[in-house]
């Protein structure tokens, strides 16, 4: 059944096909804006992969403009679903490794407020860690801190932090 065997209530009006068509234009535009690694994790065609690849060496305004509507036509026949689906993984993706971040945030905090107090408790979630480089950052982070210099070891015992977690 087409548009055309269609009642024309039951047809989606000019307005709406014209905002599907910007919305697949600019999801066309986020994936021009990413590196070609990024963009390998997600189902394009050749044909959609071939156009975003030629917008680089498109410099006109207009010539662009109406190579971005190319790409949006193209995008019609990907498999907008799976595409979705890669969207969602990476920003699952993006949400563990913000708590992730989070949770060293406070383990360093909480390691500077508590000192040694606090080491132990620490090695037990992450065992594998350089208990005397800890100790040392710890003790010149609360150093700074008193002083009220710049973070540096505070920035520091976070990256070891990072580390210890691989992260």
């Amino acid at each position: 059944m087409t548009q055309d065997d269609l009642s024309p209530d039951d047809r989606p009006s000019k307005s709406q096909l014209k905002r599907e068509m910007h919305e697949l234009q600019a999801l066309g535009e986020r994936f021009i804006a990413m590196k070609p690694e990024e963009r390998a994790r997600f189902p394009l065609s050749d044909d959609l992969l071939r156009a975003i690849d030629e917008t680089d060496r498109i410099r006109a305004r207009e010539a662009r403009r109406r190579h971005m509507q190319y790409v949006g036509k193209l995008m019609r026949k990907e498999d907008l679903e799976a595409i979705q689906a890669v969207f969602d993984d990476i920003e699952k993706a993006q949400v563990q490794r913000d708590h992730a971040f989070l949770r060293l945030e406070k383990w360093r905090d909480r390691l500077i407020e508590e000192g040694d107090d606090a080491v132990e408790p620490f090695l037990e979630d992450y065992p594998q860690a350089d208990r005397q480089a800890l100790r040392q950052l710890i003790r010149n982070a609360r150093k700074e801190r008193e002083q009220n210099k710049p973070p540096t070891n505070a920035k520091r015992l976070y990256k070891l932090l990072r580390d210890t977690a691989g992260i």
